[in-house]
């Protein structure tokens, strides 16, 4: 007579329930990671359109003349002195409050600095969504500031 022993392991469906899991919890993981690194993409844009101003108003010191920060709102873009053009990425939009005598044509104005640091005043200010970060510029010190739409 021959006893028979239960062979130990896992059953099919245990394998395939794990691996359900493990798919389950690299999904999340990665979905978290990709809205992490949207955000600091965000975080970086807004922060070279601070470093594009300062450039600008750093320039004209250094300089000692006018230069003036470009932007078009149509097309996303701004230039600083001597740069290429840069375009924020997809999902990013821009508004532009600057002097009157700075606007070019629709969509399109500056903000201009002078030798003194001071500027035209202005802001640049950039959206996604319901969320909005303000690049404020001094009329009279040129001083470039954030602030953060909480």
């Amino acid at each position: 007579m021959r006893i028979h022993t239960r062979q130990h392991g896992f059953t099919l469906i245990e394998v395939i329930a794990v691996l359900a899991l493990i798919a389950i919890v690299v999904g999340s993981v990665a979905f978290s990671f990709n809205k992490s690194l949207g955000g600091a993409k965000i975080r970086s844009s807004v922060k070279d359109v601070v470093a594009a101003l300062r450039y600008t108003r750093g320039q004209a010191i250094v300089k000692g003349e006018e230069k003036a920060l470009e932007v078009d709102v149509e097309a996303r873009t701004y230039q600083a002195p001597g740069k290429n053009p840069v375009t924020l990425p997809e999902g990013l939009d821009m508004k532009l409050l600057t002097a009157q005598s700075e606007l070019t044509e629709d969509g399109k104005g500056r903000i201009r600095f002078y030798p003194d640091g001071s500027s035209t005043g202005g802001r640049v200010t950039i959206l996604r969504d319901t969320k909005e970060w303000r690049v404020e510029v001094a009329w009279l010190t040129g001083e470039v500031r954030l602030e953060e739409d909480k």
